[in-house]
This record gives structure tokens, sequence and C-alpha cells, in this order.
């Protein structure tokens, strides 16, 4: 009996639900509302919430799409593993990468940095800080990370505690779809199936719209007209160089790099501005941050922003470097493929082969988790031997300290994420993503428009442009497949709607109020960032739809 079970194959139907499209649509939409109904109603932990949905989705694969028990189990631990290798893997070094420039004390000289340009004019500081400092952030850490610190330093530059908070969360909008080394879109691309460079290259051609045009709002949000009509030329140049290396990065240089190159070339190019142009700073915007840049000497600058610079120097050397041997093919070549105990052979595609969703990729050498580590472990032996005249050299044991307690403090992200790809995968290999999708392709063309509308949503609710991906990536492609829209982009634009989404999160709203010491005042920051987020969504949902058609489709690179 149980050889017969196992040896019983499955190929997903888009009716299977008294041969309806619409009934098996709505049928398969139980998991993400119970999903949304658990975390966003009952404001249950997000891993609580990803479990109940993720039972809710095998009881309808296994119900509802007649997928075996077998086959619905182990499609969502070869999800769960997709979440801890490569996606964990990576958030987990880049945090703890992170984590090694605070428990050094370089982080202060980073603030330093930032808080030494401006000249004491505290809108310029705090576009710098909350904008480029908050995308390095996002670069490495993510998750919260770059509001509740951005947050606490505009309090600390003079900004009111409220205001702060809501000039943080917008800021944390442009960068998100590569932050954690644009952990968003590899996850969206092991979802689909769509290499994920393809993926980052047509977001590069979206979300520099929003880079654009959100140093400028973050004047606007510290002083009113007055701050835009004194400061607006750093603010251009810096959101118009960051749109520029944003675009390059994801489409020229390694996506998951995208990030740093902009937010790094954007502070430099502010920077040089401001060394022939200052604004005229009225009294009540000199900032209160004058102390932190003394004793700022170049030793301390170079080692605060070290790691990022050796970011930029290991990816760009394993992505690129092609002289004499084609390193990246070398480190691809390492990737095992591994046909999924259990499910390959047993998956059967429309065509009658076997499915190669269920071919599960282990990236050990070419992940950018382990160029990441490498990193790591270079700057702990730095940071271990070299000290300046007020901090001590940390030890070799205090860096790779901090790498367990990363994993410790992570413990709860780690199996919300893992559970998020078990759910994902659930559902697009049963069928129930692909269902949805078909249905939802009766739009027709003017599903482009409302597309980014998905990742907007998936983001504030679950706070995470990762989470959203790996829920509706494999629906906006299939959608774009029967609608006769490019899947390319679609998918794309469920990361860019995603991004305007985090600044109204339950997730981030309780990060910045904790910033900026004021427990209970998420429903004051939502009314003030509300307005925000969907204004710069119906502009991305304006701008992917003309990328849709003739218009604006020649400017898409897939």
């Amino acid at each position: 009996m149980t050889s017969t079970v196992l040896a019983a194959t499955f190929t997903p139907k888009t009716d299977p639900v008294a041969g309806s499209l619409l009934a098996s649509a709505l049928v398969a939409l139980i998991p993400l509302v119970v999903f949304f109904v658990l975390l966003g109603v009952l404001r249950l932990k997000a891993y609580v919430s990803a479990l109940g949905a993720l039972a809710a989705a095998l009881l309808v694969a296994v119900i509802a799409f007649n997928m075996p028990v077998p086959l619905a189990l182990l499609s969502a631990t070869q999800g769960a593993a997709f979440g801890l290798f490569p996606i964990l893997w990576i958030v987990l070094t880049a945090l703890w990468l992170y984590e090694l420039t605070v428990i050094s004390g370089r982080m202060d000289d980073v603030r330093a940095t930032f808080s030494a340009v401006g000249s004491g004019d505290m809108r310029v500081q705090a576009m710098l800080i909350a904008f480029c400092f908050g995308a390095l952030l996002e670069a490495l850490a993510g998750f919260g990370a770059p509001v509740a610190i951005t947050g606490a330093m505009l309090v600390a530059l003079g900004l009111p505690p409220v205001r702060a908070a809501v000039t943080a969360l917008v800021a944390n909008t442009a960068p998100v779809a590569f932050g954690a080394m644009a952990i968003p879109i590899t996850t969206a691309g092991g979802v689909t199936g769509i290499p994920p460079a393809e993926i980052a290259a047509v977001v590069g051609h979206q979300t520099p719209l929003l880079a654009f045009i959100v140093p400028t709002l973050l004047l606007f949000l510290v002083d009113g007209w007055r701050g835009v009509r004194e400061a607006w030329p750093v603010a251009a140049v810096t959101g118009v160089v960051f749109a520029i290396l944003q675009w390059w990065a994801s489409n020229y240089f390694t996506y998951e790099l995208t990030d740093v190159v902009a937010s790094l070339g954007s502070f430099a190019a502010a920077v040089v501005m401001l060394r022939w142009w200052r604004p005229t700073t009225p009294d009540d915007q000199r900032s209160h941050v004058v102390e932190t840049a003394r004793g700022l000497t170049p030793r301390r600058v170079i080692l605060g922003l070290l790691p990022y610079w050796l970011v930029i120097i290991i990816f760009g050397v394993g992505k690129l470097w092609r002289v004499g041997v084609d390193l990246p093919a070398a480190l691809a070549s390492t990737d095992v493929p591994i046909k999924w105990p259990g499910l390959y052979g047993h998956l059967i595609a429309a065509d009658g082969k076997p499915a190669t969703s269920a071919i599960y990729s282990f990236q050990w050498l070419s992940s950018p988790g382990t160029m990441l580590l490498i990193t790591g472990l270079i700057v702990t032996i730095v940071y271990a031997t070299v000290g300046d005249r007020d901090r001590a050299p940390i030890t070799v044991g205090q860096g790779i300290g901090a790498f367990f307690r990363t994993i410790r403090d992570m413990r709860f992200a780690i199996l919300t994420i893992a559970t998020v790809l078990a759910l994902a995968y659930v559902m697009n290999q049963s069928g129930q993503t692909v269902t949805i999708g078909t249905w939802m392709a009766a739009t027709g063309g003017i599903f482009a428009f409302f597309s980014p509308i998905l990742g907007w949503l998936g983001t504030a609710v679950t706070g995470s442009d990762t989470s959203s991906n790996a829920l509706f990536a494999k629906l906006q492609q299939t959608a774009g497949i029967h609608a006769g829209i490019n899947p390319h982009l679609l998918v794309a634009a469920n990361s860019s709607g995603g991004v305007v989404g985090k600044m109204i999160s339950p997730q981030n709203l309780t990060i910045a109020a904790a910033a900026i010491a004021r427990p209970h005042s998420e429903p004051e920051l939502l009314r003030r960032g509300i307005g925000y987020s969907i204004a710069l969504l119906l502009l991305l949902c304006v701008l992917v739809y003309l990328q849709s058609t003739p218009v604006l489709a020649g400017m898409l690179p897939y």
C-alpha cells in the first residue's frame, strides 16, 4: 500500500473543483486568506500565521487539488530547504557582517561620517542619513534595521520624534527590492524559475523612479516647502545618482550589490556637491549633532566603511571576473542539483515530463551568502588586529560569537521564512498559484496596472518584500503568460510594488515607534504615511501599465 502511494504521480490542473476555474481559484485563495487574517486581523505572530496558512495549503492541495499526501508534504520540505539555503544563509551572513561593525564600535564612525556631511543643516543630514545610510543598512541588514537605526539618529539630529519616524519609513522604499543582498529578487527567481538577474534588470527600470523622487520628498517631510526650496539641488543630485547607479548595478554589474553601490555612490555625489554648494540654513534647521564628527580621521572612515567596500570587491570578483578564468562559471559549476527525493519524477508537468521545479540547487560555493561569509571573516581578522587610540580591537572569538548570536536572534525569522517558502512551494506545485493566476489573467491587459498592488498588499501585511514575492511571484508570472503580458514585467512589478507597502506594514510601524521611544504611536504613523505609500504605488501602477504597452515597452531589457 505504502509503495503504491509513494509511486503515485501528480499533474496539477487549473480546474479541479467541479471543473470550474472560478471555483478552483476561490478555493486556492483560502491559504492566502488564512495567512492575512491570522497576521493582519488576529495579529498573531508571523511564524504562527505562516504555519496556519501552510496547514490550510496542504489541506487544499490534498482535498481540493487531489495532490497525494506524500507529495504535498515533500513539496513543503523542498520549499523549507530553499528558505533555509540560500535565502536564510544570505540573510544571516549579511546581518552578521553588519553586527561586526556594531560590536567593533565602527558603526559610530559610519554614523559620524554621514553626520559630518551637510554643514550642520538638519534637513540635508536627515536626507542623507535616512536615504543613503538607510539604503546601506537595507543592503546588508534589512528586516527593519534601517528604520530602527535611522529613526533614532534623526531624533538625535533634533527632528520631532513622529516626524523622524515618518521620514525613516518613507526613506525605506526604493532600496527594499534589493535589500539584504537582493533576497526578494533571489526569492522571486526561485519560485518562478526566471533567472534572478533578469528580474533584477526589470526592477532596475522601475524603482529608480522612486529613488529620484524620495530624497526631495524627505526634505518636504522634514521642513515642508521651505526645505524643498532651499535644499533641492543636493536632493536632486543624490536622487539622480542613486537612480542611475541602481539601474546600472542591477543591469550591468551584479544585482546583489545594487543597494550598496547606489547608496555609497549617491552619498559620495552629495559630498562632492556640498563642497561647492551649500543651502541657506535657518536657525531652526541647524543640526543638534555637531560633536559626532569631531576626531573623525580618514583612518576611522576607511575602517568604518571597510565591510561595504570589501563586499563590492569580493562580489565584483566572484560575479564578474573573466580574465584568464571565468570565475562566475567556475563557481556555478560547483552547484549541486538535487532531484528532490520522492518528489522528482512523481510531480509531472503538463507536457508529461518530470517537473523541473522539483530540482533543488545547492549553491554551496556560488551563493552570495558564502561570499558574505568570506567578507565577514576578513573583516573579523582586520578588526581583531587594528585598533584606534580610543578603540581597542575586538577578538576573533567575539567576531565568531556574533555570528551565533545572530542565528539565535533570528530564530523566529528563520522559522517564518522557512514556513512561508514551504507555503509557496505547496501552492505552486499543487497548482493553486497557477489557478489563481489563470483566473486573474481574465482581466486582460489592464492586469498590468493592478500588478504592483498585489506586491504592495503582500508586503504591507507581511512586512517583507521577500515574503510577498514568495507568495505572489508565481501568480504574477502565470497571469502574465495567460494574459499575454511580459511575465518578467509582472514578477518585477510585484517586488517594486512591495517596496512602497513596507512603510505601512505593522512590523515596520512598530519598529519605527520603538525607535523614537513612542510606543503605541503606530496609528498616527500609519495615518501620516499611508498617503505617501498610496501616491507612490499609483505612480508605479501607471509606469508598469505603460511598460506593458508599446508606449514604454522599449525600455524593458527582457
